[in-house]
């Protein structure tokens, strides 16, 4: 008799026709969000602002206003300007001054402020999502008490910043396992799809991600703003969230975890029903090579694999919802900014992969071995060789964003995010070593359970018990390891009593005994249990792992900090803002002792306005007999450029068109005479660019 492949049903059909078109969609959208990205950096920070912090200004400003390193975003409420006794004295209004390069917004301030000490008080959110904030003060006239006090908290912290960065490790938790669990049933273990304890992975994993998701959502408002828990109810705030790139990464997510749920449903609904059929021979053979090796050429002309398309839809689309689930991460922190943004959000993705798929595929396998005794050895085979091929892509793409996120080796050990990211190296050290104590257990699993099926299939009774599938599988392993008593109880008829209460007590009973009979099996075999502790190690050092990681993608990067830390060591200029700095001198002769105020106006390369005011040693205006400014740039063996200001009025000399060709770190050396003898030179380093 010929066996004739079955007919797919109906529902299969649609099914395998609608995952194409279902990934070429959110292929598109995946590429829409790539598109949309714009190149930024991470992590800005203040770089300058109108009055400085200390200043004493000696008329009111008309206003306030802050220059950033990199690009921000701000709202009204962002820059507040408070007077001695606490009260806002800016208009409430932002001003965009960017231009160019220049990262600058400032606020107006109302007219006829009195003396006195005043605070500044701003907030932002920079391109990779994070909140940065600050305050300074200045004064107007001369210095005064003030009942404003500086806030210590950073933006992004307390009550709300612990409960933000829970629902970050959930998220990413929920993606690893929702990943990595489908992964390990479509790449390792077929049949696996079947078993009630993996479906209840995956689902689980699924509501954690779209929970913690949506959690973030309603808490960016708080997060980024006040920091109060109220806030989370302002419909207006949310409304702003949607429209920022955090905003629409989240909502993306939230799309997407509904394709997902479209792929969890066909994954345990119509492919679960067909691979509850197939035996453990069967399923060997449809999930690759080591199952075909094993069996009997002649077992093949039962039928062909009718699960073959399915699996081939379900891994396509499956593959291309968790990569745009991955590049919303990817769209919205640390790889869409600083250097090389087309490359790193691509080699961000395939990191973010690479990870659930081992740590999600190793917490599924801890969960198969521990609640499902009739796994085949080689679904364990084949996990291990996907772990390997993960640590791999794990191991190129963590490199390159070690390279980037650091630039230098100083950064590593120097910078709070070089810090955390050798502990991680550390823990994936551990995780490998432990991986390897694993794959050394798997080996002889594998020799083992040869063994084993040999002495089932010589029992050709033990495979005719059970009631479904299922009940075969755990039957036949509970045959090898148990004895035939506990077998024949398990398949007697039991009478079910008429009292619900006697009935309930009975079926607690028997989900006992089913519970204690699993567990001895378990327990039965030493290689199993061995590699059910080994695994269980590496999945505690992965929950640490994943913990180290979120505080990471929190953190500002090395390359980063060093490049402020260097700027605020020798720089006191910005690009596109005005220098203005003083310098104190001493000619050693009478009357000798006095200061130079400064200011080069923009204060970049090309043409600038040149300024300089003198003073005395008890600050009224000192009338100098000369005074020359020389500029060098000694990186580029320029200079000194001389230049003699034009007195303007008594202690105030001027000069316009002041050219300096090129960006770089320029002495200024500012020389001064007091009388015809007495002179000194006096010099300060800023930078120009």
């Amino acid at each position: 008799m010929t066996a004739t492949a079955p007919a797919p049903s109906t529902a299969r059909a649609r099914v395998t026709a609608f995952l194409p078109r279902l990934a070429l969609v959110l292929a598109a959208l995946l590429a829409a969000l790539f598109t949309a990205a714009a190149p930024a950096t991470a992590h800005a920070a203040l770089t300058a602002s109108d009055p400085t912090d200390g200043a004493v200004v000696a008329t009111a400003p008309a206003q306030v206003t802050l220059s950033f390193s990199e690009q921000v975003a701000m709202g009204d409420d962002s820059i507040r300007v408070l007077d001695p006794q606490g009260k806002r004295v800016d208009t409430g209004e932002l001003r965009d001054m960017c231009s160019g390069n220049t990262v600058r917004y400032g606020t107006a301030l109302h007219t006829g402020l009195p003396n006195g000490t005043y605070t500044v008080a701003w907030q932002a959110v920079s391109a990779d999502s994070h909140p940065i904030s600050g305050a300074f003060t200045f004064s107007i006239g001369a210095p005064s008490a003030t009942d404003v006090s500086l806030p210590t908290a950073q933006a992004g912290g307390g009550p709300v910043g612990i409960a933000y960065g829970i629902a970050r490790y959930a998220a990413y938790a929920g993606f690893t396992l929702l990943v990595g669990g489908a992964a390990f049933i479509l790449l390792c273990w077929r049949r696996g799809a079947a078993e009630r304890p993996l479906q209840k992975l995956v689902v689980r994993a699924w509501v954690t991600l779209t929970a913690a998701t949506l959690a973030m959502l309603v808490l960016r408002t708080p997060y980024t703003g006040s920091g109060s828990f109220s806030d989370v109810f302002d419909l207006d705030g949310l409304r702003a969230v949607l429209e920022t790139k955090t905003g629409a990464s989240l909502v993306s997510r939230l799309l997407l975890l509904g394709a997902a749920a479209l792929f969890v449903a066909v994954l345990f609904g119509v492919y679960a029903r067909r691979v509850a059929g197939l035996g453990p021979d069967e399923a060997g053979r449809s999930d690759g090579a080591d199952g075909a090796d094993e069996s009997d050429p002649a077992d093949e002309a039962e039928g062909p694999d009718d699960t073959s398309d399915l699996t081939f839809g379900l891994a396509i689309g499956g593959a291309v919802v968790a990569g745009g689930i991955a590049a919303t991460w990817a769209l919205s922190e640390h790889a869409s900014t600083g250097i090389q943004p087309g490359i790193a959000m691509p080699a961000d993705i395939l990191h973010l992969m690479a990870v659930a798929m081992w740590l999600g595929g190793l917490a599924a396998l801890l969960v198969a071995l521990h609640k499902v005794p009739g796994i085949e050895r080689a679904a364990v085979r084949r996990f291990s060789r996907v772990a390997f091929v993960s640590v791999l892509v794990l191991a190129v793409t963590g490199v390159y964003q070690s390279w980037r996120q650091l630039g230098s080796w100083s950064a590593l050990t120097g910078t709070e995010y070089g810090q955390l990211l050798l502990l991680k190296v550390g823990l994936v050290a551990v995780l490998l070593g432990i991986a390897y104590v694993s794959r050394r257990w798997t080996t002889r699993l594998a020799e083992a359970l040869t063994d084993a099926e040999a002495a089932v299939a010589s029992v050709p009774a033990v495979a005719a018990v059970g009631q479904g599938s299922d009940d075969v599988s755990r039957e036949t392993a509970s045959g090898a390891f148990s004895e035939g008593s506990d077998v024949s109880r398990e398949t007697e008829p039991v009478a079910v009593p008429a009292d619900p209460e006697r009935a309930a007590q009975l079926a607690r009973q028997r989900a006992a005994r089913e519970s204690a009979l699993e567990k001895r099996v378990r327990d039965a075999d030493p290689d199993r249990a061995g590699l059910r502790r080994s695994v269980l190690a590496e999945a505690a050092i992965a929950v640490i792992l994943l913990a180290v990681t979120t505080v990471l993608t929190s953190t500002e990067p090395g390359r980063t900090m060093e490049r402020e830390a260097g700027r605020g060591s020798t720089a006191t200029a910005v690009p596109d803002r005005a220098v203005k700095i003083t310098l104190p001198f001493d000619t050693g002769g009478p009357n000798g002792k006095g200061s130079v105020r400064f200011e080069l106006d923009p204060g970049r390369v090309g043409a600038n306005t040149l300024h300089l005011w003198s003073e005395s040693a008890d600050g009224t205006p000192f009338d100098l007999p000369e005074i020359k400014v020389a500029f060098t740039l000694p990186a580029k063996d320029i200079g000194p450029l001389p230049l003699v200001p034009e007195r303007a009025a008594p202690g105030h000399w001027t000069a316009s068109g002041v050219q300096l060709p090129l960006t770089g770190e320029w002495r200024i050396d500012v020389t001064v005479r007091t009388s015809d003898i007495d002179q000194t030179t006096v010099q300060k380093t800023v930078k120009i660019g």
